[in-house]
């Protein structure tokens, strides 16, 4: 796809896709509750595939969850729980993502699972359910706080459906934290028993109730236009509807670090409004802690890159297992225009620049969305092209519409 931009201000309005990290947690609780009206589910892939999976789980013994990691985890859960038997697999991407810490947890739960390939990681076989009958007390289980916070939402989630209910444990050094509070915050809309002492999150057993609940536009999608609006002339300023000030998304945390990069944030009622404001002077390279937002690290990396303002960044760990190695790859894309990703060790990166420009440079996205979508904004910059632009669809698939609307050429390669 060539993006380049005509010149002047970016203004308008700019329509995001619904929260996917929400919809697909509600969208399992309304099948474990049996019922309610789920409002503003997004066209994103990993929606559209949520539903039609759950829609097949009836009548069908071998599901693929492609290459959408809430799916694979939580439908891992889910049909175990349900009692389904039959083979969950996804893409080769996907059989390369560990996915060991779930099934133990649930093989202690009751599960019958077995890998069907590589010992720790999909395609898998469920095959059945025994959990003990009338437990009177909750599972206990422990469970590393330090990965993928999707494990953990994926076990809360069914904790109900078991026995004597859910006990778990978190151990070590707790990662996405927002996203645990947003699966426990939705279970509780659906009449979910809850408490946590600590880290230690217990829910007690009983059936959810079905539910009418309306989905938020997504925060990490609306990080794109941070950059958008950082990078852009002066008198920039852009409307993203459907946001919430109170939201479930720990993503929500680009409103306070986009400040660093001149974008100011106003809520408005149901909408944000960005603005840019002149940059302040650097003293010193602050330093980001994307620990409990590792999606929004490619869209900083850039526009830290971009602007020439450095900014040190801790909690990238699970960056390497996500659609691709989002660290190796932000270091390769952004060595095309003069940037860097430069490893400080002991889990510290600087995001840099020397002499960055933007002159036609072709990005490879690696199968990754946000690899395609945190490079765009650097068309404000000067043309260039994305490789594989409809890895958009994972998340945002009107995200090239929604850019030729705000006023970008934006055409496909020949």
């Amino acid at each position: 796809m060539h993006l380049s931009w005509p010149g002047g201000p970016l203004r308008g309005t700019a329509q995001l896709p619904a929260s996917k990290s929400e919809a697909n947690r509600a969208l399992i609780l309304q099948a474990l509750a049996g019922g309610g009206t789920l409002g503003n589910l997004s066209d994103a892939n990993d929606t559209q595939l949520m539903m039609r999976l759950l829609a097949a789980v009836p009548n069908t013994a071998e599901l693929s969850a492609e290459d959408a990691g809430t799916v694979m985890r939580f439908l891992t859960a889910y049909l175990t729980v349900t009692d389904w038997r039959g083979r969950l697999t996804g893409t080769a991407r996907m059989q390369e993502r560990p996915i060991a810490v779930l099934v133990d947890a649930l093989r202690q739960a009751g599960a019958t699972i077995r890998y069907l390939n590589k010992e720790g990681y999909p395609p898998l076989e469920i095959a059945g359910f025994q959990a003990a009958k009338g437990a009177a007390t909750p599972t206990e289980l422990a469970v590393r706080g330090d990965i993928s916070s999707q494990y953990i939402s994926a076990l809360l989630m069914v904790g109900p459906r078991l026995p004597g209910g859910l006990r778990l444990t978190l151990t070590g050094h707790i990662g996405s934290r927002p996203y645990i509070n947003m699966t426990v915050a939705l279970m509780q809309r659906f009449g979910a028993d809850y408490a946590a002492e600590g880290d230690v999150l217990t829910v007690r057993p009983g059936a959810y109730r079905p539910t009418d609940y309306t989905v938020e536009s997504d925060w990490s999608a609306a990080s794109y236009w941070y950059s958008f609006v950082a990078l852009a002339p002066a008198g920039s300023e852009i409307t993203l509807p459907g946001l919430r000030r109170e939201s479930l998304q720990g993503d929500q945390a680009i409103a306070a670090m986009m400040t660093q990069f001149g974008v100011e944030t106003t809520f408005l009622p149901e909408a944000v409004h960005l603005r840019q404001v002149p940059l302040i002077p650097q003293t010193e390279t602050p330093t980001l802690d994307f620990t409990d937002c590792p999606d929004l690290a490619q869209t900083v990396a850039v526009v830290a890159a971009a602007l020439g303002r450095p900014v040190d960044m801790t909690g990238l760990e699970s960056l390497r297992i996500k659609e691709t190695d989002r660290i190796a790859a932000l270091q390769t894309e952004l060595a095309k225009f003069g940037g860097d990703l430069r490893d400080l060790s002991e889990g510290r990166f600087r995001a840099e620049s020397k002499g960055f420009a933007v002159q036609g440079q072709t990005v490879a996205t690696y199968h990754d969305h946000r690899m395609a979508m945190a490079f765009a904004p650097l068309a404000l910059r000067g043309g260039l092209t994305i490789e594989a632009p409809t890895v958009v669809r994972k998340s945002y698939p009107q995200f090239w519409n929604v850019l030729a609307k705000s006023g970008f050429a934006v055409s496909e390669a020949g």
